[in-house]
């Protein structure tokens, strides 16, 4: 299958999946911690380490808005290319969080309105994956 997302129903899906949404919640806005938030959830720690950077509530402005993560070379031009390619694909850059390199690596997250995006999100991670400079490109989260 060409398409790495789906949209489903809640009803055809296990149980935990759901908790696993709410125990990321949890520790996100309540600042609880992993065993808690697990416990008060009532599934293991390693379910929640399993799903959690796989599973996404849709917002009301469903598939508006992503954040990807990348690991970038510290070469001259490769972010710029990343930004230029994005751009071309009419992915409007919201925002831009880069930290320092480290080992010749550069660690870069974008939020990226995708409203007008030419091309499927799948199609976009992995044409910046095969790019020249991009060690690791991956989806976050989505809303």
């Amino acid at each position: 299958m060409k398409n790495e997302y789906l949209i489903v129903h809640k009803s055809i899906l296990p149980d935990y999946y759901e908790r696993v949404i709410t125990t990321r919640e949890l520790i996100e806005h309540k600042k609880m911690s992993v065993s808690e938030a697990c416990k008060l959830n009532d599934i293991s720690r390693s379910t929640y380490y399993k799903y959690k950077d796989h599973l996404f509530l849709p917002s009301k402005e469903l598939g508006k808005k992503v954040l990807l993560a990348f690991v970038l070379q510290d070469q001259k031009g490769v972010l710029s290319n990343v930004l230029n390619f994005v751009a071309e694909m009419h992915g409007n850059i919201i925002a831009i969080n880069q930290e320092m390199p480290i080992n010749n690596s550069a660690y870069v997250t974008l939020t990226v309105d995708i409203v007008e995006l030419d091309v499927s999100l799948d199609v976009l991670l992995d044409n910046l994956r095969k790019m020249t400079g991009v060690n690791r490109a991956e989806l976050i989260a989505v809303e």
